[in-house]
């Protein structure tokens, strides 16, 4: 009576006589209780690299941190703590300003080499035609062998005495050249052999970039008149910015990283005038067993190369309505 009075319908029972909203509920939780046990398996298959991640890069890391709190020297009686003592002697310290000096010079002159000349190099090779495939592979293959073996194979190089360059220099009646001895040639000659390896690397990913440039803005171009400077300048830099970005990144964070093939050509000699960040780490850390002092400039090295790939993250910010 109260529903005729008010003019509203009774609400429909289905012939099972069960409520459609029970229905509803258990059409919903069944796709709930699917997906919960697709994550639980996702988290299964995911475990062992998990536990191998954990057991082998983040407890490390950790670990890492909590030694630069503490004098910590492998061996000794005692491992006081010394709050941020190790990171204050470390500002202090005249070889960290040397070997931070010296990093920042090689990492500024071989990233902007590698770029430019990958870029190049890139325009130049990446038509898919037989000729351009070699090429590229000639210029690729030193990027797959270790950094260990090209330091051995250019230090014999240019060995001034044994040497092939030194041998070749002596037929042409030039003067012998120690390039590794050198106190103003070792880093140059070390950034050259640098540039060299991974040359290869920044011209695949700059090629990589360039084919994903739309045809039709070259089209656009030239029915506007544009030459090739102006094609490359105002279409195709834009166009790989984050590209640009990528291999800017990965090449600076390999740089700050240098440690084989200064290690294996120079030792960070002659008189420290190559010696890097992570040089003067491993020497306090596994020569000197400072480990408390080698973590602390582990994570100020850490520090600056997050801030510097957030200024790179800024410079070379890319939006799509670009």
């Amino acid at each position: 009576m109260t529903d005729q009075l008010t003019g509203s319908a009774p609400p429909r029972t289905p012939r099972g006589g069960a409520p459609a909203s029970g229905r509803d509920t258990g059409r919903e939780a069944r796709p709930t209780r699917r997906r919960s046990r697709r994550f639980q398996l996702a988290w299964l298959f995911m475990a062992p690299s998990l536990l191998i991640l954990g057991a082998f890069v983040v407890f490390p890391i950790l670990r890492s941190l909590y030694y630069s709190f503490f004098d910590w020297t492998v061996g000794a009686a005692s491992q006081p703590f010394v709050g941020f003592g190790n990171y204050t002697k470390l500002f202090h310290d005249q070889q960290f300003w040397n070997a931070l000096r010296i990093t920042l010079e090689y990492t500024v002159v071989s990233v902007v080499l590698l770029v430019v000349l990958g870029f190049i190099a890139a325009l130049l090779l990446q038509q898919d035609t037989l000729a351009n495939r070699i090429v590229r592979s000639v210029f690729f293959f030193p990027t797959i062998v270790s950094l260990v073996t090209i330091g051995l194979v250019w230090k014999f190089l240019l060995d001034p005495d044994i040497g092939l360059v030194g041998g070749i220099t002596a037929a042409l009646g030039l003067p012998s050249i120690a390039w590794l001895q050198s106190t103003s040639l070792a880093l140059p000659t070390i950034i050259a052999v640098s540039v060299w390896k991974s040359l290869g690397f920044a011209m695949i990913l700059f090629v990589a970039g360039l084919k994903g440039v739309p045809a039709e803005r070259y089209e656009a171009a030239e029915l506007d008149g544009a030459n090739r400077w102006q094609t490359v300048w105002r279409i195709t830099l834009p166009s790989i910015r984050p590209t640009m970005l990528f291999t800017s990144m990965i090449l600076t964070i390999q740089s700050f990283q240098v440690f084989d093939l200064v290690y294996v050509m120079t030792g960070g000699g002659p008189v420290f005038h190559t010696d890097t960040l992570v040089n003067l780490l491993y020497r306090d850390g596994f020569v000197n067993y400072q480990t408390g002092y080698a973590s602390a400039v582990s994570w100020v090295l850490f520090v600056i190369i997050m801030l510097i790939s957030l200024l790179q993250l800024r410079l070379f910010r890319y939006d799509d309505v670009d």
